[in-house]
């Protein structure tokens, strides 16, 4: 199975909804606090080329984006082939 590492800050409801849709999918991952203003935020900018908004996904190491990416890749049924599922 894919490692996947998602960047979240408290309160954010598409932190929320990325997080839901992985574990409704029964997929392990790694969730990375990532507030405003904190290292861990700016790692998540760095590693994403630029996205400066939360979540920022990351499956083995490539960026898919926020919640939008990852409800649509779901949708497009891209999403378990990214994790490794088929």
């Amino acid at each position: 199975m894919s490692k996947v590492e998602i960047y979240t800050q408290p309160g954010c409801p598409y932190c929320v909804r990325a997080i839901t849709l992985l574990q409704s999918k029964d997929v392990p991952f790694e969730e990375i606090h990532a507030p405003r203003g904190s290292v861990e935020r700016e790692t998540a900018r760095e590693r994403s080329g630029g996205g400066t908004t939360v979540p920022q996904i990351f499956i083995d190491g490539k960026s898919v984006g926020g919640c939008s990416e990852l409800v649509q890749l779901e949708k497009n049924g891209q999403l378990d082939d990214l994790l490794g599922r088929r």
